[in-house]
């Protein structure tokens, strides 16, 4: 634990805990922030290392790597108020740590972005609206390491410092524009999202962004390069991209589908060199049958009615993005109004109730 005066805020033992939520009131009325931290940019598999608490005159840090049971907090959570900023990631680190999301979660993202705000990170937020300027400097940091430096406390107690602050400014506008229930319903939709979110498919997972160039005998060496990359981040305890990134393994790929080499930078040691032809050799030498295929892409036919009433609600979408002031994005994805022109059926699924009614759908 650091030795300053902010060391108060920090709560990393069992007793500590107890007794902060001795000291603050709990149930529907209550009201905080929250925020969280992890090491992913530092470790293969990522681990919440921080939670942030912001509920009336206390604000404090909690150690999840020091405390073996947060059981408490978590019940204290499911009775209380939660607001975020960007609360996806933090409901997905909640959803694996403890395996509950609490279900009033309240995100002053979307707030700020169905109030018509155009830069929405949060210490954007803040500078325009507090005339503060939040540091960056521990932004990066590694949170899994410890003990934290007073800087690394001072930052993560500021991403909560103004959340409810801003909360109670954004929720006025809202009422004020007549779009609380919008906002209600999308963070309500927002956590149902991250509930039922499927963990990705190992077998899958190697299908970056760019490999649909590839052929299968690409696809065959892009597999073997990932599930090699995959093996060497494990055995450094490393975040994948900090062995190679995915333009590299999508280069080597090509480069020998077509018939060419693929080597590593000088920088790797030998041992690294040697898993790393041997993946190739492996995928050069395996049965065609094995060979991954490209997955079938979600193709309409051609349905010449149908793709003018898309042109047609996409035009009124953005109308009305324009109309409210808000990302036409918001009313509605792209590939949601595509759905619907050719599948109607789907439009509850796509849409929530307040999209609907604004888009007349």
């Amino acid at each position: 634990m650091p030795d300053s005066a902010l060391s108060d805020h920090y709560i990393a033992t069992p007793e500590a805990l107890a007794a902060l939520l001795s000291r603050i009131p709990a149930g529907p009325g209550v009201r905080c922030a929250i925020d969280t931290e992890a090491d992913s940019l530092h470790s293969y598999r990522e681990k919440l290392c921080l939670i942030q608490l912001a509920c009336g005159e206390e604000k404090v840090i909690i150690d999840p790597l020091s405390i073996p049971d947060l059981s408490p907090l978590v019940t204290w959570l499911q009775e209380v108020e939660i607001w975020m900023h960007g609360a996806d990631f933090d409901m997905t680190l909640m959803k694996r740590t403890f395996n509950v999301i609490p279900e009033r979660i309240f995100d002053t993202q979307t707030a700020a972005r169905l109030c018509g705000e155009k830069q929405f990170g949060l210490a954007h937020l803040v500078e325009s609206g507090f005339g503060v300027a939040l540091s960056k400097q521990s932004q990066r940091a590694d949170w899994g390491k410890r003990p934290l430096s007073e800087k690394m406390i001072e930052y993560a107690l500021n991403d909560v410092h103004y959340i409810l602050e801003l909360a109670d400014r954004f929720v006025a506008r809202l009422r004020s524009l007549g779009r609380e229930e919008w906002f209600l319903e999308s963070c309500r939709d927002a956590r149902e999202t991250v509930l039922n979110r499927s963990a990705a498919d190992p077998d899958e997972q190697w299908r970056i962004s760019g490999s649909g160039k590839l052929r299968a005998c690409g696809m065959n060496y892009l597999r073997a390069l990932w599930q090699w990359r995959d093996a060497e981040a494990l055995r450094l305890d490393r975040p994948a991209f900090k062995v190679t990134g995915n333009v590299d393994l999508l280069n080597w790929a090509e480069a020998l589908e077509n018939g060419g080499e693929a080597d590593l930078h000088s920088r790797f040691p030998p041992p690294f060199h040697r898993r790393f032809h041997k993946a190739v050799r492996d995928a050069r030498e395996a049965d065609h049958s094995t060979w991954p295929q490209r997955p079938p892409r979600l193709r309409y036919d051609r349905n010449p009615e149908a793709e003018r009433r898309f042109e047609a609600l996409k035009e009124k979408r953005d109308h009305l993005g324009r109309e409210l002031d808000i990302d036409p994005s918001l009313i509605g994805s792209r590939a949601s109004l595509e759905a619907i022109c050719f599948q109607p059926e789907r439009v509850e699924e796509l849409f929530l109730d307040w999209q609907r009614q604004v888009l007349g759908i």
